[in-house]
């Protein structure tokens, strides 16, 4: 990482939401529209970097954390000078521990830190005119890619469009009984052929008997990974014994939040694919070195990722910088608040994609394109 040192001006968060003809569909609830909130920082030269915070659960979770944002972290920011983003970061974490314990939401303000992080290391990038691939200390900007949020409805008509696209890889969504889950991957198999790879995704929807039950007769269906079997907070013990009695890859991590929680996952040895989410927790500043580890003990790093454009490229220029042989996670559902500002990861060719050398982020939001979703916070 190369320290860029700043003054924060401004921040300002913008709250999107695109309502959807058809719900995106999981083991544990449904979203009928796709928020998006969006944070920009200004540093007192005008120079400007923008982030994105998770907020795709509760219903009101954009508003909510914009709030944390407008009335607690701004400002913490604002009128601050620091060395580099990792500083800002630390401060911000170190200012709010105890209150996001005494309101018992570490997790909202973990993931407002995050989009807040990602827009600074944006500006940082645009301030020393590179990449944020390169100025993260990659070297080369290509990764694969795979289309998820395949819906347990008919997935295979929207697979059959993006492989049409590009995409060589997808993931079903599973967790919905056993009859359609494994219809749904027979229906997969059969419109894309035996080459393309498939991951299934249970969110967290089963118990221990249910995961034993079903990893075996994934199995035919040679899966990349099997994703969130369990809930993130079942004791390793029970993430053992499945693993003993399948052969497919586990995968998780995009519901851990903190150094200490990952360092004991990778301690474990259970999963084989970590997938932290840097707009859930850390932003670039902390899943950078997180990737580094996950790499260092053989696992494979692959980014968790569903929302809007702006951290999805956060997410591609991690994954450039961490290097290996992850792929990028990109919804395969239609959403104009990813299509209008992811950039070049809109084109996907043989399965992979790749990042320009602009600086920062590589965009600049347009809000008059993205005013048709814009709401009040």
């Amino acid at each position: 990482m190369r320290a860029v040192p700043f003054e924060i001006g401004s921040v300002d968060a913008h709250v999107f939401r695109y309502p959807l003809e058809t719900v995106v569909q999981t083991s544990f609830g449904t979203m009928a529209d796709r928020p998006m909130l969006l944070v920009r920082v200004t540093d007192t030269g005008g120079a400007v970097g923008w982030g994105e915070v998770w907020c795709n659960f509760p219903g009101v979770g954009a508003e909510h954390r914009a709030r944390l944002i407008d009335s607690v972290l701004a400002p913490l920011l604002v009128g601050r000078a620091f060395e580099d983003a990792p500083a800002a970061f630390r401060h911000l974490t170190a200012s709010t521990e105890v209150l996001a314990l005494q309101c018992a939401e570490p997790g909202p303000f973990a993931q407002a830190i995050a989009g807040l992080d990602t827009a600074l290391w944006d500006l940082s990038g645009r301030l020393a005119g590179a990449p944020l691939w390169r100025l993260l200390g990659g070297t080369e900007p290509s990764f694969g890619v795979y289309a998820s949020g395949l819906n347990p409805k008919a997935p295979e008509v929207l697979a059959a469009r993006r492989h049409a696209e590009g995409y060589r890889a997808f993931k079903l969504k599973v967790g919905f009984g056993a009859g359609r889950d494994l219809a749904n991957l027979a229906a997969l198999r059969e419109a894309l052929g035996p080459e393309v790879r498939l991951m299934v995704d249970a969110n967290q929807g089963w118990s221990l008997e249910q995961a034993l039950d079903m990893a075996p007769r994934l199995e035919e269906f040679g899966l990349d990974w099997l994703e969130e079997p369990l809930r993130a907070d079942r004791p390793w013990p029970e993430w053992r014994r499945l693993k003993e009695r399948t052969a497919i890859p586990l995968a998780g991590g995009e519901n851990l939040m903190g150094d200490a929680a990952f360092d004991t996952a990778l301690g474990e040895d259970v999963l084989h694919v970590v997938q932290p989410d840097l707009a859930k927790w850390g932003g670039l500043s902390a899943c950078l070195p997180l990737a580094k580890r996950i790499r260092a003990t053989g696992r494979r790093y692959c980014p968790h990722y569903l929302g809007g454009g702006i951290g999805l490229l956060a997410s591609a220029h991690l994954l450039a910088a961490a290097g290996g042989d992850g792929i990028l996670e990109i919804d395969g559902n239609p959403n104009p608040l990813r299509e209008l500002l992811c950039g070049p990861l809109s084109t996907v060719e043989g399965g992979r994609a790749g990042l320009t050398a602009a600086p920062g982020l590589g965009v600049e939001p347009d809000l008059a394109a993205l005013a048709l979703y814009a709401v009040s916070h």
